[in-house]
Parts: C-alpha cells; sequence; structure tokens
C-alpha cells in the first residue's frame, strides 16, 4: 500500500523529531528536548525508567557528567500512524567521547518509539533505548570536544 501525501509528511515529521531529540542530547539543550516530549513522556533503557518530560530533562545533566561530549546520527526510522498516534522505531548509534580517556563509546541503539500529535505537534510519549552492541575505540578530540566545553 503507498502512503498518501499526508502519511508521507507525518513520517517526515516523526523523523525530524527523532532529530532534534539527538541534537538536543549533542548540545545538551533542555529546550529542544522540551519541544519534543510529551508532558508525560516515559523513557528508559538499560537499568533506567524516568517518568515525565520535567524529570526527563534532567537526563541532559546526567549525559553531561558521563561524557566529554555525545554524537547521535539518527538511521532509520520507522513508524506506523493511528489519527494522532505513532509507534515506531529508530535507529541510531550514539557515540560517547569518555571522560577519563581519549576514547569514544559507541551504541547501536534501536529505540522503540511512541509519539502523539498535541496542537499538530509531533511528540514523543516514550522512548525504550534498546543497545544492541556497544565498541569502544581511540580517538583524537578536536576542538571543544578535546576540553569538554560546550558546543553550538
Amino acid at each position: 500500500m503507498t502512503p498518501s501525501d499526508a502519511e508521507l509528511a507525518d513520517l517526515a515529521r516523526l523523523r525530524r523529531v527523532a532529530e532534534l531529540y539527538a541534537q538536543g542530547a549533542d548540545r545538551k539543550d533542555k529546550a529542544a528536548w522540551a519541544a519534543v516530549l510529551a508532558s508525560d513522556c516515559v523513557m528508559m533503557g538499560p537499568g533506567f525508567r524516568t517518568e515525565g518530560r520535567d524529570a526527563i530533562l534532567g537526563l541532559i545533566d546526567t549525559l553531561g557528567q558521563m561524557f566529554r561530549a555525545t554524537l547521535h546520527q539518527v538511521h532509520q526510522v520507522t513508524a506506523t500512524i493511528t489519527g494522532d498516534t505513532a509507534r515506531g522505531e529508530t535507529y541510531c548509534i550514539a557515540e560517547h567521547l569518555l571522560n577519563d580517556a581519549d576514547a569514544v563509546l559507541a551504541w547501536a541503539i534501536r529505540y522503540q518509539d511512541e509519539w502523539r500529535r498535541e496542537d499538530g505537534t509531533w511528540r514523543f510519549t516514550r522512548r525504550e533505548l534498546i543497545v544492541e552492541w556497544e565498541e569502544t575505540r581511540p580517538v583524537t578530540p578536536k576542538g571543544a570536544a578535546a576540553t569538554g566545553e560546550e558546543q553550538a
């Protein structure tokens, strides 16, 4: 079945939500995350479950404490849309520059996602982070990543 133009537009909007989430994580931008998370969003992954947008925004601080920098690369986003809700999966490679070594911890991630359209804007209502594998490799940090400074 061929998706309609409206469905294709919504699929592009869902992907954009995933991209803005990734960019917000990398820039430690709570306003960016607040824009893409529903107030009742639930986020979970290995060893954690966080409920509510305000609590989830605190995870940006945790990322900042755990790593000098991160780089999330969004790959395919697949979703099934039913009215103003959607369920799907987002593939991502998340690279984390370690605090104590010039090395990157890379995760191959599949997010199990749920979205809701609120006032015409799609937002995550649920994200489950599934790490398929991880890799650690040496790197040579450059620029702000070398010192752990904020990047714009």
